[in-house]
């Protein structure tokens, strides 16, 4: 099936445009609903907004989910000092000094300031060399108020107050060579795919052989995910989310990273197969990797309790969670496997049940691999 790039990159740039770190993400839930609706579905809200919108297919148990997240990194005030400036903690698992001189918008009950995050100790002709001295760390950095204010008091006029939410400038570039640097791709770029690949079942008005569900969470960054909206239905599920494309990684920027396993374990092994298969089968470049200081919505739900078969395939990202960059290739790479995904054969059929015999239960390989004859002399040349 054809992705649509152009209107993958359009759900990119728009999503990006949309302030949403854990914890205040109404306005993107919004958002993607109606984009749902737009392309046919009825989207299911839960109390706090993660979204199950259901694509029907020939069989109703047994389904696929599809699972993105559309929570972001941030921050939150945590004391409001004397100086009138805030302190800050971490919304998510980030470092300091990626926030230091991010453009942000502070939300407060009153309304939005705008706002730049500045280390302690910001001027070099007042500190000097105590600039490149100053520890990182998210103490060591403070919220300055684009407002009139010189004290406590003053900022807690004007309706700042500690535990204010605070997002940050994606400062989004789309470069004409494919190349995509911008805050936040995580995992606004794994929306943006689920959605391309749901556009492209629908345009072509493909016959899924289950019904597929494509989940949408709103607390992943936090370790929360897809603990609450997984139903008893859905028997297996695919995460989108980003591959760490840095030294002694294998994942790249370019084609499909499919995760082997990540810091909660390994992925489901005739789901992450099946995967591979698909990308063999329909010529999608691929490679394969294994993350040990990530995790993502696939073990948010495994550790709530529910008994799925999980999987990730992730876009390639230089400096998560830090000034990201990504490319276009592997965003269509992504989508194109995620409607194939959507689309196969179901193989194991016991899986429309939660329990069953034993019948029909499949097997690993166990048999030894054939390997080429023994030849001395191959070893002495080789000397």
């Amino acid at each position: 099936m054809a992705i649509d790039e152009a209107y993958l990159l359009a759900q990119l740039k728009a999503l990006l445009e949309i302030d949403s770190p854990t914890g205040y993400t109404d306005q993107v839930v919004h958002y993607c609903s109606q984009e749902l609706e737009r392309l046919g579905l009825k989207p299911e809200l839960t109390r706090r907004g993660a979204i199950r919108a259901v694509r029907q297919g020939s069989r109703r148990k047994g389904a696929r989910a599809i699972v993105a997240h559309l929570d972001t990194l941030g921050a939150q005030v945590k004391l409001v000092k004397d100086t009138g400036r805030l302190e800050l903690v971490p919304i998510g698992h980030w470092s300091a000094r990626f926030a230091e001189g991010g453009r942000v918008t502070l939300y407060s009950e009153q309304g939005s300031f705008r706002g730049t995050v500045l280390p302690l100790k910001a001027s070099g002709h007042t500190f000097n060399d105590d600039v490149d001295t100053l520890p990182i760390g998210w103490p060591n950095v403070e919220l300055r108020i684009d407002a009139v204010t010189q004290s406590r008091a003053e900022t807690r006029a004007m309706g700042i107050d500690v535990g204010d939410f605070v997002a940050f400038d994606t400062g989004a570039e789309f470069l004409d060579n494919g190349f995509i640097n911008s805050r936040h791709l995580d995992d606004k770029a794994g929306v943006a795919i689920a959605l391309a690949a749901l556009e492209s079942l629908e345009r072509e008005n493909v016959t899924t052989p289950v019904d597929v569900h494509f989940l949408f969470t709103i607390a992943e960054e936090v370790g929360v995910g897809a603990a609450a909206i997984v139903t008893s239905e859905i028997a297996s599920m695919v995460t989108i989310d980003n591959g760490t494309t840095a030294p002694g990684q294998n994942s790249s920027e370019f084609g499909v990273t499919i995760a082997m396993a990540d810091q909660a374990g390994p992925f489901d092994y005739h789901l992450t197969k099946k995967l591979v298969d698909l990308c063999r089968e329909g010529d999608i470049p691929f490679q394969k990797d294994v993350f040990r200081y990530y995790r993502s919505d696939s073990a948010s739900a495994i550790e709530a309790g529910h008994d799925v078969r999980t999987a990730l395939i992730a876009f390639g990202i230089d400096a998560s969670h830090g000034y990201e960059r990504i490319h276009t290739h592997a965003l269509t790479s992504v989508a194109t496997l995620t409607a194939a995904y959507a689309s196969s054969p179901l193989e194991i059929a016991r899986d429309v049940k939660e329990v069953s015999g034993p019948e029909g239960f499949p097997s690993q390989p166990t048999e030894e691999a054939s390997q080429p004859d023994f030849d001395p002399e191959k070893i002495a040349g080789a000397e």
